[in-house]
């Protein structure tokens, strides 16, 4: 749930912070039970009710934070998973986890209480720069997840875009319009994306 963050003189209202837990968790259409956003204008809703964070990252952040303590759920997800990756997993490509059966939407950008949480200013655009952003879910049908249970692809999408080719348009540089126009195809893909491709 929400918590206090206070850094550097700013005290902000977050459900960044998250903790593993052990038993059965529903997953609803906006969220988990047990979890709620603070600022609904920029976190939750229906393209963004789960945040999956792949647990292959992790050593790379240990190493690039050394001294840092790095639980599992530090980057703020919903699900930390295993074989899930930028590279591989496209927006609206359809999952099951558990019983809920979940679409892949966009990456996550990180703001300024990724920031506070890590206590450093550097750390959203190391986050960013690094690719490792994990990616948000919309919930197309609820259901418990347990943790240990297994991820199960139902159907890639057939545009092929991946979460790691959306983090590059919007990284500077030339974009590859080709990969612009399949994004802008992807049903899942929320507008605010489209219109910003």
């Amino acid at each position: 749930m929400p918590r206090e963050l206070s850094w550097r003189g700013t005290t902000v209202l977050s459900g960044i912070v998250k903790e593993p837990v052990d038993a059965p968790v529903m997953i609803r259409a906006m969220n988990l039970d047990g979890d709620a956003q603070a600022d609904l204008s920029v976190h939750g809703g229906a393209a963004k009710a789960v945040y999956v964070y792949p647990s292959e990252h992790y050593p790379f952040w240990r190493k690039e934070l050394p001294g840092v303590d790095l639980p599992w759920g530090m980057f703020g997800e919903n699900l930390t998973t295993e074989g899930l990756l930028e590279e591989t997993v496209h927006a609206g490509d359809r999952f099951r986890v558990g019983d809920a059966e979940l679409i892949v939407t966009q990456p996550r950008l990180p703001c300024y209480k990724l920031e506070m949480k890590f206590r450093r200013v550097d750390i959203a655009e190391r986050f960013l720069a690094s690719g490792r952003t994990g990616f948000y879910l919309s919930v197309l049908r609820g259901g418990m997840v347990r943790a240990g249970d297994g991820v199960e692809l139902l159907e890639e999408d057939p545009e092929s875009v991946s979460i790691a080719d959306l983090v590059r348009l919007r990284q500077p540089g030339e974009k590859d319009r080709d990969v612009i126009g399949r994004a802008r195809r992807i049903a899942a893909l929320p507008e605010g994306w489209k219109k910003s491709l």
